[in-house]
Parts: C-alpha cells; structure tokens; sequence
C-alpha cells in the first residue's frame, strides 16, 4: 500500500512540470503575439499618415484649381458683358450711318447750296465708319480670347476630373496596402514565434540543471553571479562556459531562421538600486551596459553575427523585485536575453 501511494505521488510530480511548461510556453506566445500586434498597427499607422499626407495634397491642388476655374468665369462673365456692350455700340453707330445716308439721298436737289453740309455729313460719316470698323475688329478679338478662354476652362474641368480618379485610386491604394501589411505581419508573427520557441526549447534543454536560469516572462535570465563578480564586467570563466552554450544555440538558430525574417536577441543588463561609484563605472547605467556588451562581444567571438545582437543597460531601474532585502537584490541584479524583431 504505501509502495503504491508512492508511485502516484511520484507520478503526479512529474507531470507538474510539464504543466507549468506548456502554461509558460502559452503565455509567451501570447505576449509576444500582442507585441506584434502593436508593433504592426504603429507602422500601419506611419504608413497610412504617410498616405493621409498625400492626399491632402492632392485635395490642396484640387482647391487650387477649382478656385482657378471660378476666376476663369468670372474673368469670362466681364468679356461677354463687355461684348455686349461693344454690340450695342455697334448698332447704335449702324443707326446714325444710315440716318445719314438717308439725309444725303434727301438733299440731292440742293447740292450747290449744301456742299459745306454734305462735307460734313460725309466727315461724321466716316467716322462714324471708322468707329464701326474700330469696334467690329475688337469684338473680333474678344470672340477670340472667349474661345481660348473656353479652351482653358475644359482643359480644368479635365485636369480636376483627372485628379478625382487620382484621389480615388489612391484610396484603394490605400486599402489593399493594410491588406498586404496585415497578412505579412501576421506570417511575421508566426514564424517568429514558432521559431522563439524552438530556441526557447534547445535553451531549456541546454540550461535544465542551473536553478539560476530562469525565464520572465519571453525572456531568458541570467543572474549576473553566474556571469560576474561583484562590481565587476568581466565575464568569469563559469560564465564564459553558459555563454558558450547559448552561442551555440543562436548559431543553429541562425541556419534555420530564413534571412528575410529580420530578427535580433537583445541582451539586457540589469542591477540592483544600490549606487556605484567607481572610475571605470560613475553609475549603475555604465555598469549594465558594460556587462551586456561583455556578453555580446563573447558571443561573436563565438561565430554569432553582430547584426543579429543588441546591447542595452538599464542601470537599476526595471526591477523584477522590490524591497532592500539581500533576494531583492540579488534577483535584480540580471543579464536577460529576448529574442525579438
């Protein structure tokens, strides 16, 4: 009996682990999913400003010429007022000249005594002919300018019309480029994560037996005991060992992950709150960042590529604990590695 009450206990504590794996291993994919996502709707965001931009543009020229075409009217409204005008001029002078044609016709009997008379008529007559002749010729050139007035107006009317179509294949420009971003993201995002994954499993796999490893979150961390000495940024020969061992994972990571996917691991260094003040480290800032560049230098110098590493320090402040206790610090005191775009 206590043999059997043995086994299921036993049985029972190795599924555990297993459990809380596949829950981490969710929750990650979950995170990260959510990551891309934001990531995602910030460049669809900058692209559809960019196009938004565009088109105001477009609406800015489609104003310019609409008010060009109402000052075309306009200026076409006063030359065919003027025409007018000029027309009326035209028939009045045509009255007067045969007004007075029809007095010389009366005046054929008297023509000795009515010379300086006809004289006169026929002076004001020419003028007056002069004067038709001088308004015909104007309303000639106004027929003109109203034709390529004309002209000009359908050449607008065809250019705005032009810029309508513009406006509306832009728009569905527009549209089927969030399409094709959504869908290329979303294949991003599947493949980094499947990838993540795979990565995450051959790290377990590589660091099972150090219960100073651990993961946060889609992060992998190293206490940074396991790397460093007290104060210090130089990677301790146990630590060059675990680095070693990530580097080989990242390198077969490297062979397997297509180049088009752009991906880095970003190594992260952290410390606890208590200040540091040394000539080589002024801050804990200059610490953390010299730690991570520690480890991203050994990780070349292990075969991994340097466009695929980012280092960054974060001094003491993203704490993963809080509180002045000797396990708050020590926890704080971290180098994490995160794959990511």
């Amino acid at each position: 009996m206590v043999k059997l009450l043995t086994r299921r206990n036993n049985l029972r504590a190795s599924y555990w682990p297993g459990f809380v794996d596949a829950l981490s291993s969710l929750l990650l994919v979950i995170i990260f999913l959510l990551s891309l996502f934001v990531l995602a709707q910030f460049f669809l965001g900058q692209e559809l400003l960019g196009k938004d931009s565009a088109l105001a543009k477009l609406n800015s020229q489609i104003a310019e010429l609409s008010e060009l075409l109402q000052l075309e009217q306009a200026e076409k409204e006063d030359l065919e007022a003027t025409i007018a005008t000029l027309s009326a001029t035209l028939a009045s002078t045509q009255n007067e000249r045969d007004s007075l044609s029809e007095q010389l016709a009366g005046i054929g009997a008297g023509l000795g005594e009515r010379d300086a008379t006809i004289s006169k008529l026929n002076a004001e007559l020419l003028e007056k002919q002069e004067i038709s002749r001088k308004a015909a010729a104007q309303i000639t050139l106004l027929n003109q300018q109203l034709a390529a007035l004309r002209t000009q107006l359908s050449a607008l009317e065809q250019a705005l019309e032009v810029a309508k179509e513009r406006e509306e294949e832009s728009t569905i420009k527009i549209a089927d480029l969030g399409k094709k971003l959504n869908l290329a993201l979303a294949q991003r995002v599947q493949d980094l994560s499947r990838y993540r994954s795979d990565f995450f499993g051959r790290l377990r796999e590589i660091l099972a037996k150090r219960s100073d490893v651990k993961i946060v979150g889609d992060r992998f961390v190293f206490q940074s005991e396991v790397l460093f000495d007290a104060g210090e940024a130089h990677i301790s020969e146990e630590g060059a060992k675990e680095i070693a061992k990530l580097a080989e994972a990242i390198l077969e990571l490297e062979k397997e992950i297509p180049p088009e996917i752009n991906w880095v691991l970003r190594i992260d260094g952290h410390t606890d709150k208590r200040p540091i003040s040394t000539a080589q480290f002024p801050s804990n800032w200059e610490l953390s960042a010299a730690r991570a560049i520690a480890v991203a230098k050994l990780l070349i110098e292990k075969g991994v590529s340097p466009n695929r590493l980012v280092a960054a320090g974060f001094g003491e402040f993203s704490p993963i604990e809080l509180g002045d206790s000797e396990e708050a610090y020590r926890a704080n005191r971290r180098i994490e590695f995160k794959l990511t775009e």
